[in-house]
Parts: structure tokens; C-alpha cells; sequence
């Protein structure tokens, strides 16, 4: 009874590295989190906004997470917190109950992070971890190809000085245009100011540092922090210079002190009307940090355990909801920082969470003249980078099918929303597997001379014989390919007078289920009734045990043999010979 109890209990990874845990362990953690503490301040300002929340709530979204995470979490490196994807949908999730801004705004963005957590955790408590197989990377990429390009539009308001709304891509843009005239000359100045700079930081600085004498970590490490430098030189003149005088929004005010405790809302009809966009904001969230930590993972010869992130990324989301934040996963940026700047362990999460509470308490007042337009140019670096268009021109010259899921995909989150964008590309996929399904690869393949080996009769020239013909079938038969099967055995038949044999090499095929059994016995038939022979070679054992459990090779007309040549030895010799 334990046992059993024990395999549905989630594991607690800290108990393992926690034994291991030094010194100098301790001392690359720490240098780790104090680097990605600085990097993770204005990004956390900055996703609040973009979720349509207080800036504030991204500090508090940025502490329980991390310390849910350092114990249940089985990546050494995954940096979790707000992250840009997720605040978008969040964002697009929220608005649909309450207008941004206000205190029910935030209530909704809480009880969305509860019940993204409650998905999460039990997900990880069934084991279905595996679901997220069912995201194809194209459907993934062209997704998050859109989000990036929607959510750096969306920040060009913030750069602009004006208001500017729309349910799509293209009605932003529209709204844009048509506030052309009334932009704020200052703020468009600032912001296409550091949106340079920190474009050239991300580029430029660490080859100049290395040029200056400064080491390569060293170099690194200090572009990192360039979003930094750009918000306290603003920070400075925005006070100096007056320029929320002269129109500039600012942050303004934000609240010191600890993340609040919060609740979610007992409200089973919003519950309801949330259930969907919390499912795709988990199974988004899960993808992000899975792909993130096991990239990380495998650069160290380490792994994690997808159904453990799941209960951890599931508890990390319930301690946002109880502590005044809004839906997290693992951050690409964040955790490449983390693992490039040496973290070891995922204490440095714990580092990271301390300097977080640290900043909530005690420097919030600084950031009082800090421009939005900052926050805004420095979503917009961080987000222009997950766009990538390579994915069109890659699966258009690999795979037509995977061209058609991606664009979809991509086309439909900017025209129709992100929700629904996501679900297009993941029913267009599913519906593009079928169809690969359903059409599997069969090949009439003929004897190598002087080998025991045959091949494709289209690819290679190979010995046959008019009486017999051999398919090779490259798939397991189920009930979505068996009718294609069926019919390609007819067309076979049809095209040739003289067949007496019907040969099927199944060394591909590892199982076969009821409704492709049924179409063999079909088969069978009218072949008996043709006066042609059904045979089969090389079935595999499982697949062998489950027919000798029917009656179907004792009806059947032809013979079972053990490799394909042994079949051209009885059926046609003259092959051979």
C-alpha cells in the first residue's frame, strides 16, 4: 500500500542536491542570483504591465514562485517568474471580465494563476506529462512567433505616447495609424532611445568589454545587466528634467512591502469561463520551461523529469495566486542567464527570491520617475527575439504539412487572437497527423541480385516476379490507415493480371488493431475469392501473439514466413534462380 502511495506522491528534488550542497556551491549561486535579481527586476515590471497589471504585481510574482520551485523543481537552472507569452495571454484571458487597472482586474488575473496552478499539479499527479507532445514545434514556434510580433506592437503605444486598442494584430495596427498624430514627441524620443540602446547592449557591448581587456564571463555579465543601466540613467533624468511635466508617463508610485496574501475568487461561472484559457496557458507554460531545461540540462549531462515540472510549475502558479501575482512558467532569458553566470542549484532561485523581496522593500521608491517607455523598449528587445520566420522557410523546403500547421498557426493568433490562434494550430495539427495517418508509406520493394536483401522497385533495380508482389508497409495498422491500405492492395491487383501472390512485409509494423484486422480479414477474402494468396513475412513477436489470439491465420488462404527471402524461396523461385 505504500508503494503504491509513494508512486502518485511528487518528489522532492532539494532532498538530492540539497545532500551535495558546499561552499563554493553556495558561493556560485549566490553570484548567479544577484546577476539574474537585476535582469529579473524590470523584466518583472515590465510582464506586469504587459499583463495589464500594477508593476508591483510582477515583484510579487517573481518571489513565492521561485522558492515553490527550488524545492519541487527538478531543473538546477530554470528561472521561474513572469515571462512575456504567458503575460500576453493573460492579458488577452483577463480582459475578457474586467477592465485593466482595476482591483477585479487583478482579482481575475489571481484566481486565472490558481486554477492555471490547480491544472498543473494535477497533470504532474496523474502523469501526463506526455500530453504536451501533442504541441508540434512548428505549432509552438508560429505561435510564439506571433505573440512576439503582437506583443512588440503592442508596446509601441507605450513608445508613442498614446492610447491605442485592438482584439488583433491588425486592428492595433490600425489604432496606431490613426493616433499618428498624437504622439508624444518626447517619450517617442526616449524610447526609440533605449529601445537602440539596449538593442547594441545585446549585441555590441560584450565585444567592445572584451576589446577594453575585460574577460568573456565578465563582458557577458555586464551586457546582461544593461536593461539596468538604461533604466537608472532614465530614472535620473525623468526626475532631474521634469518630463512627467512635459507629458511622459511614469511608473509612478509603487508599493513597498511584502507580496500580500490573496485568494482567489469562489466564483464557479468565472471558473468556467477561465477553464480554457488557464488549460492553454499551463500546457504553453509547460512546453516554454520543459524546452528551456532540458536544452540546460543536456549542456551539463543532467535531465529532468517533465511530470515533476508539472507538479512544480503547478505549485509555483498556486504560490502566485496566494501571494498576489498572476500565471508563471520557466523564462528563456532568465534561465540562460542563470546557467551562463554558473548557478548550480536551484538555491540560486532562492538568492534571487531574497534580493526580489529585498528590492519590493526597499527600492520601489526609486522607481517612482521610472518611464514606461523603458519598460516598454525593454519588452520589446526581449520579445523581437522570439520571433523566428527561419521556421517558415525550414518546414516549407522539409515538410509541406508542418509549412501549413506553422502558418496557420501564426496567421490565426494575428488575426483572430491568441487563444484562438493557439487552438487552430493545435487542431490543424492534429488534423495534419491523421491525414499523414491515414496515408501510410507502402512500398513495392524486389530482390537485391546476389543478396537477401530487397528494396523499393522505384529506388533501386531489383528482381521480381509477375506472380507475386511484395508491399512493404511502413507504419502500424490502426484504424485511421487501414482503409488506405485496403485500397492500395486493390489498385495493386488490379494492375496486375498474372498476380498470384500477395505478399506483406511487416518488419515496420508493430501492432494492429481491430479495425485493421478487420480490413486484412477483408482482404483476405476477395484475394481467396480472386484466386490470389495472402501471405506475410517478418511480423514482428508482439505483434504475431496478438493475431495467434484470433482466428485469422487459421482461415487464412496463404502462409507466415519468417523473413522475406524465405517467401521467394517457396512462392517464386524462379527469382533466384
Amino acid at each position: 500500500m505504500t508503494s503504491r502511495l509513494t508512486r502518485w506522491l511528487p518528489s522532492v528534488p532539494l532532498l538530492d542536491w540539497g545532500r551535495q550542497y558546499n561552499r563554493d556551491t553556495f558561493t556560485n549561486d549566490l553570484v548567479a542570483a544577484v546577476i539574474v535579481t537585476v535582469m529579473l527586476i524590470p523584466q518583472s515590471l515590465a510582464y506586469a504591465l504587459l499583463a495589464g497589471l500594477p508593476p508591483e504585481v510582477g515583484l510579487y510574482a517573481s518571489v513565492a514562485p521561485l522558492l515553490l520551485y527550488a524545492v519541487l523543481g527538478s531543473s538546477r537552472v530554470l528561472a521561474v517568474g513572469p515571462v512575456a507569452v504567458v503575460s500576453l495571454m493573460t492579458a488577452a484571458a483577463v480582459a475578457e471580465h474586467a477592465a485593466a487597472g482595476t482591483h477585479a482586474y487583478w482579482q481575475v488575473a489571481i484566481t486565472l494563476a490558481f486554477l492555471s496552478g490547480s491544472m498543473l499539479l494535477l497533470m504532474g499527479l496523474l502523469r501526463l506529462g506526455f500530453l504536451a507532445n501533442f504541441l508540434s514545434h512548428p505549432v509552438i514556434s508560429g505561435f510564439i512567433s506571433a505573440s512576439g510580433l503582437w506583443i512588440a506592437a503592442s508596446q509601441l503605444k507605450t513608445l508613442m505616447g498614446v492610447k491605442a486598442e485592438g482584439h488583433n494584430f491588425v486592428e492595433l495596427l490600425y489604432s496606431l495609424l490613426h493616433q499618428a498624430s498624437n504622439i508624444h514627441l518626447l517619450t517617442l524620443g526616449v524610447g526609440i532611445a533605449a529601445t537602440a540602446f539596449l538593442f547594441w547592449v545585446r549585441k555590441g557591448l560584450k565585444p567592445l568589454l572584451i576589446s577594453w581587456g575585460l574577460q568573456a564571463r565578465a563582458a557577458d555579465m555586464t551586457a546582461k545587466a544593461g536593461p539596468v543601466a538604461a533604466i537608472a540613467l532614465t530614472t535620473v533624468l525623468a526626475w532631474q528634467l521634469d518630463w512627467q511635466g512635459q507629458g511622459m508617463k511614469l511608473v509612478g508610485t509603487v508599493p513597498q512591502g511584502l507580496p500580500p496574501l490573496t485568494a482567489p475568487m469562489w466564483d464557479l461561472t468565472l471558473w468556467q469561463e477561465l477553464l480554457v484559457p488557464a488549460l492553454l496557458i499551463s500546457v504553453v507554460g509547460f512546453v516554454e520551461s520543459v524546452s528551456v531545461g532540458q536544452t540546460l540540462a543536456a549542456k551539463r549531462r543532467q535531465r529532468i523529469e517533465p511530470d515533476q515540472e508539472l507538479v512544480a510549475l503547478g505549485a509555483a502558479n498556486l504560490s502566485s495566486a496566494f501571494t498576489g501575482g498572476f500565471p508563471v512558467t520557466g523564462g528563456f532569458a532568465r534561465s540562460v542567464v542563470n546557467f551562463d553566470a554558473g548557478a548550480v542549484t536551484p538555491a540560486a532561485g532562492v538568492f534571487t527570491a531574497v534580493g526580489i523581496t529585498l528590492a519590493s522593500l526597499f527600492l520601489t521608491p526609486a522607481l517612482y520617475y521610472l518611464p514606461q517607455a523603458i519598460l516598454a523598449a525593454t519588452i520589446v528587445v526581449a520579445v523581437l527575439s522570439l520571433v523566428d520566420f527561419g521556421i517558415l522557410k525550414s518546414t516549407w523546403a522539409f515538410s509541406k504539412l508542418d509549412f501549413i500547421a506553422a502558418s496557420i498557426t501564426l496567421l490565426a493568433t494575428l488575426l483572430v487572437g491568441v487563444e484562438s490562434g493557439l487552438v487552430m494550430g493545435v487542431v490543424v495539427s492534429l488534423a495534419l497527423f491523421l491525414f499523414r495517418a491515414s496515408r501510410p508509406h507502402i512500398a513495392t520493394v524486389g530482390l537485391v541480385p546476389n543478396t537477401e536483401y530487397f528494396r523499393n522497385v522505384l529506388r533501386h533495380d531489383v528482381l521480381v516476379s509477375p506472380k507475386l508482389v511484395c508491399l512493404r508497409v511502413d507504419a502500424s495498422l490502426f484504424f485511421a490507415n487501414a482503409r488506405g491500405v485496403e485500397d492500395h492492395i486493390n489498385a495493386e491487383v488490379a494492375a496486375r493480371p498474372n498476380l498470384e501472390h500477395v505478399l506483406l512485409q511487416c518488419s515496420a509494423v508493430n501492432d494492429i488493431d481491430a479495425s485493421a484486422l478487420e480490413s486484412l480479414e477483408t482482404i483476405a477474402s476477395r484475394l481467396k475469392d480472386s484466386g490470389i494468396s495472402l501471405h506475410f513475412s517478418e511480423i514482428k513477436g508482439p505483434v504475431m501473439d496478438k493475431l495467434n489470439k484470433t482466428k485469422f491465420l487459421q482461415h487464412l488462404n496463404g502462409r507466415v514466413f519468417l523473413t522475406n527471402y524465405q517467401a521467394i524461396q517457396a512462392l517464386t523461385p524462379e527469382v533466384i534462380q
